[in-house]
């Protein structure tokens, strides 16, 4: 798995299973900003229309605010110091569908970090219930997996864009959104 200027080895979710624990990946977050310059201060995203700093416009920049949903905790903590070492304010966290949708109600994040195979309804209906709501989150969809395997439900998908995990950095998520 590649973060930012790091690699990690593809399933390495947590200490338990033979992967990175979240303390090696808090080390890691850190080196990556340091070796690869990856956060200078907060990273700002043009989410939402009138969610600047003033209320009336859309050219003020905001601190993105994001919730992350995926079943495996190890993945949510590596993506959490990840993000938040780039300068990004980690919200929430959920593990199924249904948790995201409350979740995702109740934080009001500008974006929603979710993982394609959830128990229970999947990413891609989550993605459809939060696309229904009068504001809803942009939504970026991710899995283990390359896009290609998702092409027909993503080119229906209300969501903003798909990055695989392997590739899920701050500076990309900021990108699919500006």
């Amino acid at each position: 798995m590649h973060l930012g200027n790091l690699t990690v080895p593809h399933g390495a979710v947590g200490a338990a299973d033979g992967g990175v624990s979240l303390a090696q990946g808090r080390q890691l977050a850190r080196r990556a900003v340091v070796m690869g310059g990856i956060a200078r201060g907060l990273t700002d995203a043009r989410v939402r229309p009138r969610a600047g700093c003033c209320g009336r416009c859309d050219t003020c920049l905001v601190q993105l605010t994001v919730l992350i949903v995926d079943d495996h905790e190890g993945f949510r903590q590596m993506a959490r110091v990840l993000l938040e070492a780039e300068g990004i304010e980690v919200v929430g966290e959920a593990a199924d569908g249904e948790s995201a949708i409350t979740e995702a109600e109740r934080l009001r994040p500008q974006l929603v970090l979710l993982d394609v195979q959830l128990p229970g309804i999947d990413g891609f209906e989550v993605a459809a219930r939060l696309g229904e709501a009068s504001d809803p989150p942009a939504v970026v969809l991710t899995s283990s997996h390359a896009a290609s395997s998702y092409r027909r439900r993503l080119a229906q998908s209300p969501a903003r864009a798909f990055i695989p995990k392997g590739e899920l950095s701050g500076e990309a998520l900021a990108a699919l959104l500006a």
